[in-house]
């Protein structure tokens, strides 16, 4: 692989997702099915508590969720909006049954579940700030609801304006093996292009989903945060809209990355997020990897055997 900026970020997101994965906390049997809150948690909130800087002015804000997705491609995006817009570590989430770890970047501490901030204009309301929610790390299903409660309190008591969840889904005929339980279940009409495809929580978002000139999807299943924020957003009447994009699930997929980005340049007026550069690493990976199915190094779906690389490490 390069040295380049993004071939350096894939490979600290794939490093990240390792982690996560091989450091779950083991659990006792007596606790799988058990209200009981865990041993270590009995002294502490038994909910996850959203810790946000007091400095961040997040009325009106726009959230962007970048929760683990089909190739990469929530995380891919996430680490390019928080270069490219200069966004600043502002907060994160806490709960004693989330792994007992921290993420290390440049020298400092960072939670597995973060948020950050900064203000670039967008285009939805008055909103003069972004605040970015975002995790390598596949959430316990068993958390998800109260992950989604705690977060709509706080977007509650901070007057957040709207939601954007980033989100993919597979290509047809593909899935991501182990991980096919947290997929997307979608029906669509595949074509020749990158498809993508738009969820509005209300009739306003479905709207702005038209103007943004996505096709809606017509049927599908939508699981983990995605889904649980979906749902409760149109019980509670949230301004929430997802946008979906089609993804190789074998590998990092920039390409689908820089077209969702595509997508995100309507909602942020003053700044051309340039997506260029995604796509000339979309297709040097592409080159790299021909190359390597050319020499049987990797089998054609995009695994790898005897202790390495699996479909369950591209999950970020």
């Amino acid at each position: 692989m390069g040295n380049s900026p993004i071939d350096s970020k894939l490979k600290e997101i794939g490093c990240v997702v390792s982690f996560l994965r091989s450091t779950q906390a083991p659990i006792s049997r007596e606790h799988v099915n058990s209200d009981e809150p865990l041993p270590w948690s009995r002294n502490m909130s038994n909910r996850p508590i959203v810790k946000v800087s007091p400095t961040v002015n997040a009325e009106g804000a726009l959230v962007v969720s970048c929760f683990p997705s089909v190739g990469m491609v929530s995380s891919i995006v996430a680490h390019f909006l928080i270069e490219r817009l200069e966004l600043k570590f502002v907060g994160g989430v806490r709960d004693a049954r989330l792994p007992a770890l921290c993420l290390i970047q440049d020298g400092a501490p960072l939670p597995p579940i973060r948020i950050y901030a900064g203000e670039p204009q967008c285009n939805m309301g008055e909103c003069d700030t972004l605040i970015l929610l975002m995790s390598e790390m596949v959430v316990p299903e068993r958390l998800v609801f109260e992950l989604v409660e705690a977060m709509f309190e706080w977007s509650k008591s901070a007057k957040i304006g709207a939601g954007v969840l980033v989100d993919a889904f597979p290509k047809k005929g593909m899935d991501g093996g182990p991980n096919s339980e947290h997929e997307p279940v979608v029906d669509y009409e595949d074509t020749p292009d990158i498809d993508v495809l738009g969820v509005g929580a209300t009739q306003h978002m479905r709207e702005v989903l038209d103007e943004m000139g996505i096709p809606l999807l017509e049927h599908g299943v939508l699981r983990g945060m995605t889904g649980a924020l979906l749902g409760e957003g149109r019980r509670r009447g949230l301004d929430l809209l997802s946008i979906l994009v089609e993804a190789d699930p074998r590998f990092p997929d920039a390409r689908a990355a820089a077209k969702l980005i595509e997508h995100l340049n309507v909602l942020l007026p003053s700044i051309e997020l340039d997506h260029e550069p995604l796509l000339e690493e979309a297709e040097r990976l592409e080159e790299q990897l021909k190359a390597m199915m050319e020499t049987q190094l990797i089998p054609p779906d995009g695994g790898m055997n005897d202790g390495g690389y699996t479909n369950s490490m591209l999950y970020g």
